[in-house]
């Protein structure tokens, strides 16, 4: 048994006794054993208590803890810092130990981990840690101990090199501010309610000191980000001055880190903390800050995620709410008309938080802004339109739609309520995946109408009854479900309530629909229930509803009524006839006047459903329900006529519906309706077919079959629904009898073909008056609008009488003198794609038509009547196979025929236009057999249409339903024809419709065809003027506009590149269309299109003045299989930046880049083309490829390639450029080459000599812009005091000779003055160059010089005389003399600035080169 068990054992004999004194030492022994044995005395303890268990221990127990919770301090202590490396899992495992315990035992805590916290020793890492982590978790207990921490923390940062030290001490220093800050949040409850937070403003500061200027600009992301964190708690606690006097510098600090990581919320929320303690302490410096902060905010609100909203919202909060609310508000109704999109969307998300969050500050702006908003209403981006939507949201909630212009807001809702589905060709996906689609649009906008109506109680009043308005016109279709339901909800609360307004006074409200159009409405939509997103339900909902102002005698009836139709709606019970439904309606209302005036209305109303027939021909019946119940006969014989003339008779489906309209109409009213009905017939529209060719139809006349049509369905429905008793004596002497004056067809089938072949026998009678090729078109005129008829049995009877007539012809045709066959093409154009008609009548017929018309046409040439032609009757065999034809051979014979000698070439433009008709002919067969005959013909005899092309071209747009035939008809004039076609298609307006782009992308499928035309295009491209400067009116100057022609070809590459055919062509002149739209581009910064770019109507998007051009690039790139290029500059927005004329030259260079990155080998020739364009007059072309060249001397590919020496020659040339920004991109250029080619910087003395030297080539070649620069001179003086440090002889001489030619123009700038007083010290000293033997005898002339010339600008007459007489390059110069009268002048005219120069020659005597330090020391002497 050892010595310590022994006295452990005494000791716990002893803890019991009765004299406190002995039990408190005893403990105290315990204790102090335990802390050098701690297991081994624990376990002693232990044994004890369980052998003793009367004793009373449990004093003792708690000592027996507390040793064990040392123990356990300490054990976890050492483990933490066993390693001196970090080792994250088990020394962080020690950490939270130490952290859990810190929560109960802070002091012990405290005790252990503040013994390796000791001054001028750099910590282990997770003490700081474990530091940082306790003052998180026990806040009370852990702010005493923080400014001893923080004393003996500050000179540790010093120490700190390593960046995870830097790390962990700026965490620390983040916690223990925000902790802090809780303490002095919650004094009440803290420990030591003393403590004020200047306690720690001075260790606060120091620390921040060293954050801020040193650790906060470190490469290391994770650490520039952990500071940043540690910066916004920490400026709550600085003090007030120091931090007023920090702001400037920080506040830019901060935002410029948005642009360094991506991390933007730890970025947002110091922002916001900074803020907040500057507002809080009633910060000024704010207000210079206030609008870089607002860029900076509205850039991060319009691409952030959710969770960065909160802090965003925080800071624009403060901005608003306490500092710059005007400024604010202007800010962004400003950005509400940016051109750019995410711009519109930030401003839109930020209005929308100023709006419910500042409601007393923003009370004055309602106005303002009401105005503001007008325009982003008018944005045609969905996903503008979806912030939009928000905005009026909030809008709502604050009182903004009651005011005048509110209506606007509500409006733009229900448009968008009633959007159609997004359309996507096949397979097209959306290619954004942040697209907002109409349906998400729209059941956004569904949602904010139905909050408005249940949420926002004030705007009850202000939605009913306006909402009312937009139920009736067409426009609003789609969104009739959404405005029923709410305007349901609208009016059963108010009728609920009794609300007077409940009522609507329509004579006061004029602009709503009267309660017949409303009926009417709602009815029609009932009818359809499944319709416009389900409509039925929520339109007979809102017809219960609102039964008081339709009439009052319909509330009972369609309080019954009306839930039965909603079940059988829900399939709950049986299904309702509409009409039936009227008539009851109109019989319980019982008001003659008012069912009159609904007939007239409703007859009124018909046209708005002119593109939804099936609804139209229910209102047909409705009105004719409506007129049963009308006793005035006027009325009723007025809306018949109203229904007979307006009506579209070409559609069947309305003819149907006019006709169970009037036959409703006849149950009641049998004399007037019939009456109607003759007068109907008899009336002039029927009199231009009266005859015999009524049965055929004239194309130039009205249709006037399909109105008889309409007229016999009359009197059907007519005999159907009128009285029995009456009908019976009126069938015979009143219908049949007007029925047989018109429509033979509809008598027995015997009758009918009587009557055909008395058609037959008058047609021959007719023909044989004037048997002339005139004479056969008049009658074939009548007959050959029913060949394309979409009946079977029409072309089998067109085609059978046009065979006869044919047939009549020929055998009665006597050739007396030579006459032209005038009309064989037209023909042969109607006749020939019939023969693969998909009825083999119709089929043989028209091979016995083809047939027959060849024979008359040899005839005409000569022929005699027997004479039997070999290719001719080839036809004979081929009609025996009709029933199931070979149509490759049959395309083969009738082309062979249609394109031999046996038509005249004059006649081909007849033949071509009829077979380009038969395109779109309703049989897809015979439009097959109009594209192979037609591309056929242009094929072998196209070449002598020259003088057709245009028009040719100009019928086949017409031609949409057949793209495909049509692109390759285009296809094949264009190989006879190439000129014309292009100038052809060139000139369609913009943007191209559908039509164009398909023509162009089919003129890329051949690859020969597709380099001519390129070449061509940007022959075309490279010498026309790229804009023109017009004056749109008196009150505005000039416009630059953009050449129309020109973006119409590059729009026209554009599409033929999608061609993936187009590949070969695309390669190889890659560097010429590379280098064509590279200029193209640069044309298009800056300039507008006119306004009558859409002039052609269609529904296209309209191109930008960028976009052109920029897509075609693009799509070049890709055609090129450059898409290694293309991905890095989609990554980088490259394309857009193109677009952005403020961005453009950045674009430009993220593209030279990435060709010299991707493309080198594709360079050289690229530099080829692109040299010729750097001297072109117009300046947005030069800067485009400055900015291109410039680019690429920042890449070594440049020398591998052997372009340097042609590159820098040309920015050199530059430099004396007309163009500020073109003599700025040649010196960033040649600044450049530094890094693409070192050893060529070797070369020319060091890139500092090419820029110096581009620079005096300004101010030598071309005084008069630096004029125009405006200043700049000074900032160049000011960088050449440095230069003029440099050992290299060549840029010192240089930039000496540089800063004599800018003082030429500096005389006038006080600024310039003090600039040069900078380096006139500079400029002595070198007056006694160390290098006299080599070029640094340059250098002292050029400091004569320089001297010489500057002297004036001194400002001392003295100096200036002294400067002349002595200064002269030829001359020797006595130095020390001339130091010696230099230091009198100076000391007699500039008293002032004595200290000054002193100051700047001691920095001299550090030079490396003796004789300057000893002209220092003598200067300084003197």
């Amino acid at each position: 048994m050892s010595s310590t068990h022994i006295v452990t054992l005494a000791l716990l004999d002893s803890a019991n006794d009765k004299d406190p004194v002995v039990r408190e030492q005893v403990r105290k022994s315990i204790l102090t054993l335990g802390k050098q044995q701690p297991n081994k005395v624990l376990s002693m303890c232990q044994d004890y208590l369980v052998k003793h268990p009367k004793v009373r221990h449990h004093h003792y127990y708690c000592h027996l803890l507390y040793l064990k919770i040392k123990s356990i301090i300490s054990l976890a202590s050492d483990e933490m810092t066993r390693s001196k490396d970090v080792v994250p899992d088990w020394q962080q495992a020690a950490s939270n130990i130490l952290v859990a315990v810190g929560n109960k035992y802070i002091n012990d805590i405290m005790e252990e981990i503040l013994s390796k916290f000791q001054p001028g020793i750099l910590p282990h890492f997770f003490v700081v840690q474990t530091l940082a982590s306790l003052s998180e978790s026990n806040v009370y207990g852990m702010v005493p101990f923080l400014n001893a921490i923080l004393g003996t923390m500050l000179p540790m940062l010093g120490m700190a090199k390593q960046d995870n030290m830097k790390w962990v001490f700026s965490s620390a220093l983040s916690h223990f501010s925000e902790s802090i800050l809780e303490y002095l949040a919650n004094l009440d409850k803290a420990p030591d309610p003393t403590v004020r937070k200047d306690t720690f403003s001075s260790e606060i500061y120091a620390a921040y000191d060293i954050l801020y200027c040193s650790w906060l600009q470190s490469r290391e992301s994770k650490l520039r980000l952990t500071v940043a964190e540690a910066v916004g708690p920490m400026s709550h606690l600085m003090a007030h001055d120091k931090l007023e006097e920090q702001l400037p510098k920080l506040i830019p600090t901060i935002l410029s880190l948005y642009k360094k990581n991506t991390e933007h919320y730890v970025i947002s929320k110091s922002l916001c903390q900074v803020l907040d303690a500057s507002v809080n302490m009633g910060s000024r410096v704010l207000e210079t800050q206030i609008d870089s902060l607002l860029t900076t905010l509205n850039q991060q609100v319009r691409q952030s995620d959710s969770p960065l909203m909160a802090q965003y919202n925080a800071m624009l909060r403060e901005l608003a709410s306490n500092t710059f609310p005007d400024r604010l508000v202007m800010f962004v109704l400003q950005k509400l008309e940016n051109s750019n999109e995410r711009i519109r969307m930030g401003s839109l998300a930020v209005l929308r938080h100023l709006i419910n969050s500042s409601t007393s500050i923003m009370e004055s702006k309602k106005l303002l802004i009401l105005a503001s908003i007008r325009q982003p209403l008018a944005d045609h981006s969905n996903k503008v339109k979806k912030r939009v939507v928000q905005v009026i949201s909030a809008m709502a909630h604050h009182g903004y739609l009651e005011l005048e212009g509110g209506d606007l807001l509500v409006k733009f809702i229900i448009q968008h309520c009633a959007l159609p589905d997004t359309y996507y060709r096949p397979g097209q996906r959306p290619s954004d995946p942040e697209e907002v689609t109409n349906e998400a649009l729209r059941s956004m906008c569904d949602n904010t109408l139905h909050l408005f109506t249940t949420t926002v109680g004030r705007l009850t009043d202000v939605l009913w009854p306006m909402l009312l308005y937009y139920l009736t016109p067409g426009q609003y279709s789609n969104a009739t479900a959404p405005l029923c339901k709410s305007l349901t909800l609208l009016g059963t609360k108010k009728r609920a309530s009794q609300e007077p307004n409940f009522n609507i006074d329509f004579n006061e409200h004029v602009n709503l629909p009267s309660p017949h159009i409303l009926m009417v409405r709602l009815l029609v939509n009932g009818s359809f229930p499944f319709r416009s997103r389900g409509h039925g339900a929520p339109s007979l909902s809102l017809l219960n509803v609102i039964s008081p102002n339709i009439h009052p005698n319909a509330e009972t009836l369609w309080e019954k009524e009306i839930p039965a139709l909603l079940s059988y709606l829900e399939g709950k019970g049986p299904q309702l006839n509409d009409p039936g439904f009227l008539a009851k309606s109109l019989v319980a209302i019982a008001d003659d006047k008012w069912s009159c005036q609904l007939a007239i209305e409703a007859t009124r109303y018909l046209s708005t459903y002119n593109q939804s027939l099936e609804e139209k021909s229910f209102l047909y019946r409705c009105i004719g329900v409506t007129l049963q119940q009308c006793s005035n006969k006027e009325v009723v014989q007025k809306q018949l006529q109203e229904m007979l003339i307006s009506a579209r008779h070409n559609d069947a489906i309305e003819r149907a519906g006019v006709a169970m309209g009037i036959g409703l109409c006849a149950s009641s009213h049998l004399d007037a309706t019939l009456a109607k009905l003759d007068d109907f017939g008899k009336s002039d529209a029927f009199k231009k077919a009266s005859g015999i060719f009524s049965l055929l139809k004239d194309k130039n006349d009205l249709d006037v079959e399909k109105m008889k049509s309409t007229l016999i369905l009359c009197y059907g429905y007519v005999a159907l629904h009128a009285p029995e008793d009456q009908i019976l004596s009126r069938i015979d002497s009143d219908i049949l009898r007007s029925i047989s004056n018109f429509y033979l067809l509809l008598f027995p089938q015997e009758l009918y073909k009587d009557t055909f072949n008395a058609l037959q026998e008058l047609l021959r009678n007719i023909l044989a008056r004037d048997l002339s090729p005139d004479g056969l078109q008049s009658v074939f005129k009548h007959i050959e609008e029913w060949l394309s008829s979409g009946q079977g049995h029409e072309r089998e009877r067109a085609m059978n009488t046009t065979a006869h007539i044919l047939e009549f012809y020929f055998n009665n045709l006597h050739v007396k003198n030579m006459v032209t066959f005038h009309n064989l093409g037209s023909l042969l154009g109607r006749l020939a794609p019939r023969c693969t008609d998909p009825n083999p009548l119709v089929r043989r017929a028209a091979i016995d038509c083809i047939y027959t018309l060849l024979y008359i046409q040899l005839r005409y040439e000569g022929f005699s009547l027997d004479y039997k032609d070999d290719s001719v009757e080839r036809l004979i065999t081929l009609r025996e196979s009709m029933d199931n034809p070979d149509h490759s051979v049959l395309y083969k014979t009738c082309s062979e025929l249609i394109i031999s000698k046996r038509l005249p070439q004059q006649q081909l433009n007849t033949l071509i236009f009829m077979l380009i008709e038969g395109l779109v002919d309703s049989q897809s067969n015979c439009s097959r057999a109009s594209s192979v005959l037609l591309n056929t013909l242009l094929k072998n005899r196209g070449a002598g249409l020259q003088d057709l092309v245009g028009s040719h071209t100009h019928w086949l747009s017409h031609s949409l339903q057949v793209k495909v035939s049509v692109a390759q008809s285009i296809l094949i004039l264009a190989t006879q024809h190439l000129q014309t076609v292009i100038n052809t298609l060139i000139s369609y307006p913009l943007p191209f419709d559908s039509w164009s782009c398909e023509m162009w992308i089919a003129l890329g499928a051949d690859s020969k065809l597709a380099s001519q035309i390129m070449e061509m295009l940007m022959e075309k491209l490279n010498i026309m003027v790229p804009y023109v400067d017009k004056k749109e009116s008196m009150m505005r100057g000039a416009i630059i506009f953009y050449a129309i022609l020109l973006c119409q070809m590059t729009c026209a590459l554009k599409e033929m590149m999608l061609n993936g055919q187009s590949q070969e062509a695309v390669v190889s002149l890659f560097p010429q269309l590379f280098s064509s739209l590279l200029v193209r581009l640069g044309s298009s910064v800056g300039v507008t299109l006119p306004k009558d770019i859409n002039s052609s109507g269609t529904n296209r998007k309209s191109p930008t003045k960028l976009s052109a051009a920029v897509e075609a690039l693009r799509i070049l790139l890709a055609r090129a299989q450059l898409d290694h290029v293309v991905k890095p500059l989609d990554q980088e927005g490259a394309w857009d930046k193109m677009k952005d004329p403020q961005q453009h030259i950045t674009g430009v260079t993220l593209l030279a880049r990435a060709m010299a990155k991707h493309a080198g080998p594709r360079l050289p020739a690229i530099v080829e083309c692109l040299c010729p364009c750097l001297n072109n007059i117009y300046e947005c072309q030069r800067v485009t490829i400055t900015a291109f060249f410039s680019e690429l001397l920042n890449h070594h590919v440049v020398t591998e390639l052997m372009m340097m020496d042609v590159l820098m020659n040309n920015m050199m040339e530059r430099i004396s450029d007309p163009s500020c920004t073109v003599r700025m991109l040649a010196v960033r250029g040649l600044g450049n080459i530094a890094v693409g080619s070192p050893e060529k910087v070797h070369m020319e003395g060091g890139g500092e000599v090419l820029v110096v030297r581009g620079l005096g080539n300004i101010a030598v070649r071309s005084p008069e812009k630096v004029h125009m620069e405006g200043g700049w001179e000074v900032l160049v003086v000011r960088g050449l005091g440095n230069i003029l440090l440099v050992e290299n002889d060549e840029i010192r001489c240089a930039s000496i000779m540089l800063l004599g030619n800018l003082s030429k123009f500096g005389s006038g700038e006080p600024v310039f003055k003090d600039q040069i007083h900078n380096v006139l010290v500079s400029l002595l000293l070198h007056l006694s160059d160390p290098n006299l033997q080599t070029v640094s005898c340059l250098s002292v002339q050029a400091c004569k010089y320089a001297m010489r010339v500057c002297a004036p600008v001194v400002g001392s007459e003295l100096i200036t005389t002294m400067f002349q007489n002595h200064l002269h390059e030829d001359k020797s110069l006595h130095y020390g003399e001339f130091i010696n009268d230099l230091t009198k002048y100076i000391i007699q005219d500039f008293p002032g600035m004595l200290n000054f120069y002193h100051i700047t020659v001691i920095q001299f005597f550090k030079s490396n080169w003796a004789e300057v330090r000893a002209g220092a020391a003598m200067f300084i002497g003197r």
